[in-house]
């Protein structure tokens, strides 16, 4: 039985599976769906597309998703070089990982260096997945960084049909992922201050990107001709569905967005509405064991719950929280200014700055430095002058 955390596991799921090394025959349209099937492509597997089924009783989320991660590379190395050796896949695949992140990968720099192959894979995978595990990913998003995961092996295809990634290809996907997430959530007809920090939790998901501002406001300024290939197109659909699902709800106008969408990228009207049903059949039947749809507002469900964390490690931090503010007597005035108006781009700017210099210097506070944890920082200045004593809150109320 594979344990993937440990070491060896790789080589233990190819012997289990037996690949026969035999030319690879797949249709890209066959291979979509079957990864679709198991849940990849959503960001929860609840299965494997392989010869031999395989227990995953007592395994963690990120277990799973590494065998899955890794089993999907191998369907789209067969697919594009109809070949089926493990030996040549790992080396190939190894080879791809550090193109995608030449700064390297930090537990490889901790490896001998005759460490083989599949245990260094096994270490490349598991920072690929393990690289958003933070206080976002444990409450909230976790299914927003596995579902991009998918990119991995998008990229991957590129690399095999060229030899090498493309300039830019990940940082244009991901661009192109946000622009119609944000772009489908302003078809609701009814909208809420929780679509947008769906979009930035999308954002704090991404790798490759930083974003100022989406400004695409309508399908035919996506520009979407630089995806050619099917699977490119279908996942693009496919992450546009499961953003409008957020609330439970498709209505008729986010039906048709999804239709013109896929006008847009060439896909057939058949292949839409099966894209549709696919994403309602997997999600109702699942909802129960994926955190992002257990609740009917599930971004308002993270917004709740990490405001709770937070004032539970502010609460925890209090003490030093309030010397290190005190320090700063512009720190001080700016909060004050806070309580009673909105504080202008600038002055949010130094706050945000500020804290996140107090933050660096309280080990249990550092969660803010980390990618997607700027998203809390508001929540933290809404509730430091509340737990300030009155006699702090007479000094920042000196103009």
């Amino acid at each position: 039985m594979i344990n993937p955390s440990i070491n060896g596991w790789i080589d233990k799921f190819f012997a289990e599976q037996k690949p026969l090394l035999l030319p690879v025959v797949v249709y890209s349209s066959v291979f979509y769906t079957n990864v679709r099937k198991t849940g990849f492509i959503y960001g929860h597997t609840v299965d494997f597309d392989v010869e031999k089924p395989i227990t995953t009783k007592g395994w963690t989320s990120e277990e799973i998703t590494k065998v899955a991660l890794l089993n999907t590379l191998y369907g789209i190395y067969g697919l594009v070089t109809h070949d089926g050796n493990p030996k040549t896949f790992i080396e190939e695949t190894i080879k791809f990982y550090k193109q995608m992140n030449p700064e390297g990968f930090s537990l490889l720099k901790k490896m001998l260096p005759d460490s083989s192959n599949s245990y260094k894979l096994e270490e490349m995978i598991d920072e690929r997945v393990q690289t958003n595990d933070n206080i976002i990913s444990k409450n909230f998003s976790h299914i927003l960084t596995n579902a991009l995961l998918f990119m991995d092996v998008l990229a991957f295809r590129q690399y095999l049909l060229h030899q090498e990634i493309p300039s830019n290809y990940l940082k244009k996907l991901e661009e192109k992922i946000i622009s119609i997430v944000s772009l489908a959530l302003k078809t609701k007809s009814v909208k809420s201050n929780y679509d947008d920090l769906l979009i930035k939790l999308f954002e704090s998901s991404v790798r490759y990107t930083k974003f100022s501002k989406v400004d695409v406001e309508t399908i035919e300024m996506l520009q979407l001709d630089y995806f050619t290939s099917e699977i490119e197109k279908n996942y693009l659909l496919d992450i546009a569905g499961m953003a409008m699902w957020s609330d439970d709800v498709l209505e008729q106008q986010e039906s048709d967005f999804l239709y013109r969408l896929a006008e847009q990228l060439g896909i057939s009207t058949d292949f839409t509405a099966k894209s549709i049903e696919s994403i309602d059949t997997f999600i109702k039947q699942y909802q129960k064991e994926i955190p992002y749809f257990k609740y009917s507002n599930p971004v308002k469900h993270f917004y709740d719950q990490a405001a709770q964390n937070v004032a539970v490690l502010i609460t925890r931090n209090k003490n030093r929280l309030i010397k290190e503010i005190s320090q700063s007597g512009e720190l001080m005035v700016l909060l004050a200014h806070s309580t009673r108006r909105d504080l202008d781009s600038k002055e949010k700017k130094r706050v945000k700055k500020q804290l996140l210099d107090i933050c660096k210097t309280i080990p249990s506070l550092t969660i803010f430095l980390l990618p997607g944890g700027g998203l809390l920082l508001p929540i933290l200045i809404k509730f430091i002058p509340k737990m300030l004593p009155s006699a702090f809150n007479e000094n920042l109320d000196i103009e």
